[in-house]
């Protein structure tokens, strides 16, 4: 544990390194053609504004103007009811609700935003899976 706080990058932390390294798979994470979406009752028929393609989603995740890279995650049925959005939102790849827990998140963005950790991560928009691999990076 460094002396330092400000050198160790989970000090903010409930977890620490050990939570997130290797790799993990979160099943069912990501928006994906099988995702949720409300119905009108009268017609029988998903809102225009509730359809949309894993394509699409991408495209909108990749949009977003940030140094972290963006994943897309589904949006509940009751949010696109009531704000009459799409079925997707977009968020860091680490996000609380694809990592299923805020904790996870924590430490995953602490991993990130270090020098002392790679973290990759593969997004499988067809399965609805996110993995992510965090490893430490060896010194010279």
């Amino acid at each position: 544990m460094p002396e330092n706080p400000d050198d160790d990058p989970f000090h903010d932390c409930e977890l620490g390194p050990d939570a997130v390294l290797g790799t993990r798979t979160f099943e069912d994470a990501l928006f994906t053609d099988e995702t949720e979406t409300p119905v009108n009752v009268l017609t029988g028929e998903t809102p225009a504004h509730s359809q949309a393609t894993v394509e699409e989603a991408k495209a909108f995740a990749a949009s977003i103007d940030t140094d972290t890279p963006q994943i897309a995650l589904p949006a509940s049925v009751e949010t696109q009811v009531e704000t009459q959005s799409k079925p997707y939102t977009s968020a860091a790849f680490f996000h609380f609700k694809a990592t299923e827990s805020l904790e996870r998140h924590r430490a995953y963005h602490a991993a990130y935003d270090s020098d002392a950790f790679t973290v990759d991560f593969e997004a499988d928009y067809a399965s609805g899976d996110l993995t992510i691999t965090v490893e430490r990076v060896e010194e010279a």
